[in-house]
């Protein structure tokens, strides 16, 4: 029996990636295939001895983690959190796949680099986290390097889905509740649909693809357009969107000003390019948008 283990399998992206994966290789009439779906009832990554023994004892050949936490503000007050399950909870999963001789697949982010450059980051421009959550992704990006030959490592950002708290669910509680919003103008990245996300992770693995990788819908924008185009397709334009600067908002942890992902290797190495943010979002939004009607 071949096996598929996703740990982090009832997370917002977890979930969608699971059914991705379900689809992919019933369609593709795999019998032999199988996908586990573990969480954190079933394990938890900070234990390495547990991690360990149970990945070598389910013998993975394929071990996905998208088990994170990803709290960008509460890294800054829980560093020790933050590192024990993005960077040391990677590492036990490595050194468990690495006992099956199983390919990984990490999940990373946009928040490894520092916003400077001013244009999409390629796969190996040289990281500088301005934040605890980018340090402890990259830290978990330099573990599974260190420790696993056959290595996947997708790079992502500004992830939204139906399973999960994230911007665009934000965004249409306080339009319900509030007349004004206030957001941010000048952070620049790609909204990306864990569906969409989840298919390229799909194609990758189909591909037998590895190394890093950048995935994110096209084109980009700033949340302030972002909030903006949410809005407009929901209905609620006549709630007021005010701009406002990072500084205002005062958030705890510093986000890089132009995170946008060059993308270019995923098209080159699987023929892919996932469609702009707009037209992902106009998607999501389509059951929500019947229910407010």
């Amino acid at each position: 029996m071949r096996r598929i283990l996703v740990i982090g399998a009832k997370g917002m992206l977890g979930r969608d990636l699971v059914k991705i994966l379900h689809s992919t290789f019933h369609t593709h009439q795999d019998p032999n295939r199988e996908i586990l779906e573990w969480d954190i009832d079933e394990i938890d990554i900070r234990e390495e001895k547990k991690t360990v023994n149970k990945i070598e004892s389910f013998r993975p050949e394929i071990v996905i983690n998208v088990a994170a936490y990803t709290d960008v503000d509460g890294c800054e007050s829980n560093e020790e959190k933050a590192f024990a399950v993005n960077a040391e909870g990677m590492k036990h999963v490595a050194l468990g796949a690495l006992r099956c001789r199983a390919k990984v697949v990490y999940l990373s982010t946009d928040y490894i680099f520092d916003g400077k450059k001013r244009e999409p980051y390629l796969e190996d421009e040289p990281p500088n986290p301005l934040n605890v959550y980018g340090r402890s992704k990259w830290k978990g990006e330099q573990y599974v390097r260190e420790l696993v030959k056959d290595v996947l490592i997708v790079r992502t950002q500004w992830l939204y889905g139906r399973y999960g708290n994230n911007f665009v669910t934000s965004i249409l509680r306080q339009a319900r509740e509030k007349k004004v919003l206030s957001i941010v103008n000048d952070q620049i990245g790609s909204p990306t649909y864990t569906v969409d996300l989840s298919e390229a992770i799909s194609v990758l693995l189909q591909c037998d693809a590895r190394g890093v990788f950048h995935v994110a819908n096209s084109d980009h924008c700033s949340w302030y357009t972002f909030g903006q185009t949410i809005l407009k397709l929901s209905g609620m334009e006549r709630v007021k969107v005010i701009p406002i600067s990072s500084k205002e908002l005062s958030r705890t942890a510093i986000r890089p000003a132009y995170s946008v992902l060059n993308c270019q290797k995923l098209k080159q190495v699987t023929g892919m390019t996932l469609r702009p943010w707009s037209e992902a979002v106009r998607d999501f939004l389509l059951p929500v948008h019947r229910q407010t009607a």
